[in-house]
């Protein structure tokens, strides 16, 4: 049976937000630094190694779970795994074109994007939203606009990062829907596994290289895969299903300065003042959505690294 959401924060959740929030924090930097590692490579290896690590630990349940699956749970959770894999290789891509620091402001556009989301579902949004959305575009603005006067390259890298946004809006609005049917072990095993699945695919027909790496990348791709995809991602999975999204939501957006601070000490990336200034935005904007739709009592997806 799946976890029962619980609205009290225990001391055992909030230590899971701050692993939850340094993983996503570091997947960026670990990420940029393993450029030996094509970007599809390093997505497939992310979500499979994350599968088979959940698998090992579910154990025969997991296969139990699955077999007693409806038809549409298993759809949805397949197509929250393609959404996963458009993801992971818009925004993994962005990071050899663009700062940790914008591709981070950027996806985490996400929670702007599930409002949109929840807007052409039907759902009212009050107009505090709609300023704070207004104000994280309003940053995405600067950060974009900075970056297209250094060079096109790095607005490319800002383009694949909002890409990177909206299939990881749409990949967890249909997680958390998935998620009051499942477990977290199980979903995440379907999720990850077609994730992995689609971008090996995608892979053998790109000719992409996907073994033969040298120690340091694999080292990388571990990290990436301990810290990031277990420890990051799949936590806030779990806390999600157990304690208030909006509470996740709102730790969440810790990553866009913790990624620049982590990129500026670890790989030596300072972009100029003004993306700064953009970042400030975009977290502030994001942080208006996610107050004003708790007070609205609107349900949230946390955006998710």
């Amino acid at each position: 049976m799946p976890e029962p959401r619980v609205t009290s924060v225990s001391p055992g959740s909030m230590a899971l937000l701050v692993v939850g929030v340094a993983g996503v924090s570091l997947s960026g930097p670990l990420m940029a630094a393993a450029t030996a590692v094509p970007a599809l490579a390093m997505a497939l290896w992310r979500s499979g190694l994350g599968a088979v690590a959940l698998g090992a630990y579910g154990g025969r349940q997991v296969g139990v779970d699955i077999s007693g699956l409806s038809r549409r749970t298993l759809v949805r959770s397949s197509f929250a795994g393609l959404m996963l894999a458009l993801h992971f290789a818009t925004w993994i891509t962005s990071l050899r074109y663009t700062s940790v620091a914008s591709a981070t402001a950027l996806v985490c556009l996400q929670a702007a994007f599930v409002v949109l989301l929840a807007r052409f579902d039907g759902e009212e949004v009050s107009r505090s939203v709609w300023m704070g959305v207004g104000l994280a575009f309003a940053g995405v603005l600067v950060v974009s606009g900075v970056d297209l006067s250094i060079s096109t390259r790095a607005l490319t890298g800002d383009l694949l990062a909002l890409a990177g946004g909206v299939f990881g809006a749409v990949y967890t609005v249909v997680g958390s829907r998935v998620r009051r049917e499942l477990t977290t072990t199980t979903y995440t095993v379907i999720c990850y596994g077609t994730s992995a699945a689609l971008l090996l695919v995608a892979c053998l027909i790109g000719g992409v290289q996907v073994w033969g790496f040298d120690a340091k990348s694999w080292l990388l791709i571990g990290a990436v895969t301990v810290v990031a995809q277990l420890l990051g991602h799949t936590v806030f999975n779990h806390v999600l299903a157990v304690m208030s999204p909006s509470v996740v939501s709102m730790t969440i957006l810790l990553e866009v300065p913790g990624a620049a601070l982590l990129a500026a000490v670890l790989l030596g990336q300072a972009p100029p003042v003004a993306v700064y200034a953009g970042l400030g935005l975009i977290v502030s904007g994001l942080a208006v959505v996610v107050a004003a739709r708790t007070r609205a009592g609107a349900p949230l997806e946390a955006p998710i690294e």
